[in-house]
């Protein structure tokens, strides 16, 4: 999974920050083990208190907003785009397009229990389930 924008600030700050602790842990050592010892332990407490508070973040988000795991459909499309969960049947999409005659009637749709992820990208078309008997694009007609 690719990791942008402010995520991957987020990981480059967590990074350096683990390297300039560590390292400080290191000096701690030669200088004085007691106390070295003493903040390792500390450090430790706080790192395990971090990560769990942002474990509970993470399953709180993802079973909210349908994503993951916690079941549900994520359905989106960029700029211009076009985007179903279930079927893209019998349409006119597009600059003067006609849909002319019957239209072909629609397969079944996708089991509500399915998480199918559905994202157009931009200018894109994209359906979670069939895409038939539609007039796309400029200038286009379906008889």
């Amino acid at each position: 999974m690719a990791v942008s924008g402010a995520a991957r600030v987020g990981v480059w700050v967590v990074a350096v920050v683990a390297g300039v602790v560590s390292a400080g842990l290191i000096v701690a050592l030669v200088v004085n083990p007691d106390m070295a010892d003493r903040t390792a332990s500390v450090t430790g407490a706080i790192v395990g208190l971090a990560a769990f508070v942002l474990a509970v973040i993470t399953l709180l988000r993802s079973s909210g907003t349908g994503g993951g795991t916690g079941g549900g459909r994520r359905v989106r499309a960029g700029r211009g785009g076009i985007a179903a969960g279930g079927n893209i049947t019998g349409n006119a999409i597009g600059d003067r397009s006609k849909a002319v005659g019957s239209p072909t009637p629609a397969g079944p749709a996708p089991a509500s229990g399915q998480n199918t992820n559905v994202r157009a990208a931009r200018d894109g078309l994209a359906a979670g389930g069939d895409v038939t008997d539609n007039a796309l694009g400029h200038e286009s007609e379906r008889r």
